[in-house]
């Protein structure tokens, strides 16, 4: 709440002293382009012909510097990398087999219980020893050990008999069992049978197809091809697909899984944020409803479903739960299931090392904790000459690898575009890198605001209790318009926000327009008003609706300030909760952090039902593009002369779009499409943010973007504030002393060494108080001893003889966590044998 308040003082007290000051971020000028070798960029780094890499490296990479070029680094260390497999599960159900282009092809990964022994068939210790050299660990769920609110999630696998070194001859045993099964049901007898060491389906080996990503040559390639021997070891036959990531993510996220192009796919990810609640990734990862499973919900594909998970997921994504206790319950369910159900299976996770030049900067740049070199990284960036030179890494050359779609599930699906198109987009409200705290930015929740008031029914759904005033406002998806909601009217939960406006890259004030256009519009996309409704998309609309489905009604009031009220609990975390009522202005559905004004999305959404003057087609899904339709991309030069000849269409027509038409004024509207068309004549491309950087130059043959900084005056952040606000004090478990066995009836002492690091600077000093604890992870559930003080830096806990005692004889977890207010927790990991 300290910080909460600060920054309100800041803005509302100090706003006069604010004008004064110089706007925007700290370099004037953020310069990307890439390397092809990851050697080569961070040499170049080191050389200072780029200042920052801004890609995480694994060990071997760092390992293998001379020191000459390692001196010159200052290295970020951060465990923010995973890696996973995607399977293919089609058709999930017996007979297991899939009909292609008139043949007939047997799945092993169609049944549940062999890519569930997957999880005992891969020694994830020997990927972390041998190929990421020991920099990482192992890794069951979606959620990052180490980062905040994750042991609930670890917990759960302590139960399913996971350990790192996996169990080949039980994994072997399982898939064994099941493959025999499979070949006793009927559709399948004397065509599914094991021929000597290998399995056949109609005479032919029964074969995966195993996409490896081979532009990761000291990481995922050699890790796949372990995984691929070890799967042969149980009669099944890999083709080993080593392609690059275009190809590899084309196949495993855009084909139609009923084409059988893969049956595995090796996928690494960044941790996109430093989280502190995991239930939007558990959603992600393993809900069908979220489009990120196989099949991704295109409506023309096989797509792979989990009613029980989706319901889960979507009752908490929706706060449909009443108790802190319930909300656990669900989600922990949720990913119980999925990964018995093993889809999706993690791996490990990663220390990815990022390096910036030691000379070019005056001190450290803000970044995550959980995360790495990030947004925060490039707006904090405190260069000598206020210039920042950034690489990114790409086998291919190519800058970015998606469409850049500002409203589509599908855009900005790559982290390359997200490192330059986040900075020009600004949080309503965001999770701090240094915390994971939800941070108010542009929208500030008024606390003394917040109120939740419901009952449950007979039905056990929770019904709110607040009463909503008549003239309140809702959208009507048949009108297209805002609407009083009438009398009778309740929600869960209800709270007030101040809105601070900035400018948009093409000069226009941000206004109140634009966050009542966006709840609008999502509305017109998520529901088939039919009669060939032009505008409805079924794959936006169920990303969409959970979230649209929150928001009761709003009131704009006298002040200025939104009142939300919404259908949303979160008893676990008030600015949490806050943040699901607060108004919103991008239409992105691809849960990444960009947004364009409205001005260029009325542009796309018309060239997506009209077509564009070049004769394309236009769509918002990149599965259903191909042919003469594309996916539509605010960057591609085809796609912006079509933007520019809409964006004249519409003002000749002098068109209001008509979610807004009660909002401004014909010429209002045209006067703002000719800004937003001077603006894409003068830069050639369409993206149009709000953030404290726009993107003056864009040259793909050259492969380089530049980035100017936002000084106008109505920007409403001054250069340098948000390095001093997210300054904090942190604790780090620096090591610990426990020793390799217990014997059960003894007490066991834990010594836990304990740094104070001053963040973003990592400046360290024995820390003199903390709360420390020790947790012994047990089939029941953790046990968990305080540590205190021994002398600064030193703190000692025992784990009791008598809990030792009720322990079976084996191999437990140990993790200690060490917190501090302000950041995120560190934690410690180990195991101990108990005899």
């Amino acid at each position: 709440m300290r910080k909460v308040a600060t920054f309100l003082l800041v803005t509302f007290v100090l706003i006069s002293a604010f004008a004064l000051a110089e706007k925007g971020p700290m370099p004037d000028k953020v310069y990307f382009d890439v390397r092809m070798q990851q050697d080569v960029a961070i040499q170049d780094v080191a050389a200072g012909n780029v200042d920052v890499f801004l890609y995480g490296v694994g060990a071997p990479v760092i390992n293998s510097l001379p020191q000459s070029v390692l001196e010159n680094l200052d290295i970020y260390n951060i465990p923010s990398g995973s890696w996973s497999l995607l399977l293919n599960p089609i058709p999930n159900e017996p007979p297991y087999t899939v009909n292609v282009d008139g043949v007939e092809y047997f799945n092993p990964l169609a049944i549940q219980e062999v890519r569930f022994a997957m999880n005992f068939l891969i020694n994830r210790q020997y990927l972390v020893d041998e190929i990421l050299q020991g920099a990482g660990g192992v890794m069951y769920t979606m959620a990052t050990p180490g980062q905040p609110g994750t042991q609930p999630y670890l917990d759960i696998t302590a139960t399913m008999g996971f350990t790192p070194e996996g169990n080949q001859e039980l994994a072997l045993e399982m898939i064994e069992n099941a493959m025999n099964e499979a070949a006793n049901l009927p559709e399948n007898k004397g065509r599914l049978v094991k021929d000597g060491q290998w399995w056949t389906f109609d005479g032919q080996p029964v074969t995966l197809k195993f996409l490896i990503r081979v532009d990761d040559p000291t990481g995922r390639l050699p890790a796949g091809r372990y995984i691929a021997d070890q799967i042969e070891k149980a009669g099944i036959k890999v083709e080993r697909l080593e392609i690059d990531r275009y190809a590899a993510v084309d196949i495993a996220y855009y084909s139609n899984p009923a084409d059988l192009q893969w049956h595995i796919y090796t996928e690494g990810w960044g941790a996109g944020a430093t989280r502190k609640y995991w239930h939007h990734i558990v959603a992600q990862m393993y809900a069908p409803w979220y489009a990120n499973m196989p099949g991704g919900q295109e409506p023309t594909f096989w797509n792979y479903e989990q009613d029980e998970i989706d319901e889960l997921t979507q009752k908490v994504y929706s706060g449909n739960f009443a108790t802190e206790e319930e909300y656990w319950d669900m989600i922990l369910r949720a990913t119980e299931l999925g990964i018995r159900d093993s889809v999706r299976i993690y791996l490990t996770y990663q220390e990815d090392f990022y390096v910036a030049n030691k000379d070019r900067f005056n001190r450290r740049m803000v970044y995550g904790l959980g995360d790495g070199l990030n947004q925060w990284s490039i707006l904090t960036a405190d260069t000598v000459d206020r210039v920042l030179r950034v690489t990114q890494f790409s086998a291919q050359g190519s800058l970015f690898m998606g469409a850049w779609d500002p409203i589509g599930t599908d855009g900005f699906n790559d982290m390359y575009s997200i490192n330059v198109a986040s900075n020009m987009y600004d949080y309503g409200m965001f999770e701090s890198p240094a915390s994971a705290d939800l941070t108010p930015a542009k929208v500030v929740p008024r606390m003394d605001t917040l109120d939740t008031k419901f009952e449950i029914d007979e039905n056990g759904e929770m019904v709110g209790l607040i009463e909503v005033p008549e003239d309140a406002l809702r959208v009507d998806p048949d009108s297209k318009k805002w609407v009083p909601v009438g009398p009778g009217v309740t929600s869960i939960s209800v709270c007030t926000y101040d809105i601070i406006y900035g400018v948009w890259n093409h000069g226009v004030s941000e206004s109140l327009l634009d966050y009542m256009y966006e709840r609008s519009y999502s509305w017109d996309l998520s529901v088939d008003s039919g009669q060939g409704d032009s505008r409805y998309d079924a794959t936006y609309s169920a990303s969409a609706m959970p979230g649209l489905e929150v928001e009761v009604a709003r009131k704009v009031n006298e002040d200025g300030s939104i009142t939300v009220w919404f259908d949303y609990n979160f008893p676990v975390d008030d600015m949490y909760l806050a943040s699901w009522g607060a108004p919103d202005w991008t239409v992105s559905e691809s849960g990444q952090p960009i947004g364009v004004s409205w001005e260029i999305v009325e542009a796309l959404t018309r060239l997506v039902e009209h077509g564009g003057v070049s004769g394309r087609e236009y769509t918002f899904s990149s599965t259903a593009a191909g042919g003469n339709v594309y996916e539509v991309d605010v960057l591609e030069p085809a796609t912006v002369n079509d933007i520019k000849a809409e964006l004249q269409k519409m003002i000749d027509e002098r068109y209001v779009p008509i979610y807004i038409e009660d909002m401004i004024t014909p010429d209002e509207a045209v006067e703002r499409y000719q800004a937003a068309l001077d603006f894409v004549n003068e830069y050639n491309h369409a993206y149009i943010g709000n953030g404290s950087f726009k993107m003056t130059k864009y040259d793909p043959s050259a492969r380089f973007v530049e980035l100017t900084a936002v000084r106008d005056e109505r920007y409403p952040f001054e250069r340098g504030y948000w390095n001093e606000y997210f300054e904090t004090v942190r604790l780090n478990v620096d090591s610990i002393d426990l020793a390799f066995a217990a014997i059960r009836g003894l007490d066991l002492p834990v010594t836990i060494y304990v740094s104070e690091v001053l963040y973003p600077y990592d400046t360290y000093s024995p820390a003199p108080q903390g709360d420390v604890e020790v947790s012994l992870i047990t089939p029941e559930g953790p046990k968990t001893f305080k540590a205190e003080v021994e002398t600064a830096g030193t703190f000692v806990a025992t784990i009791p003889g008598d809990v030792l005692n009720t322990l079976e004889p084996g191999t437990y977890a140990v993790v200690v966590t060490a917190r501090s207010e302000g950041a995120i927790p560190s934690t410690y990991s180990t195991t101990i044998v108990v005899y």
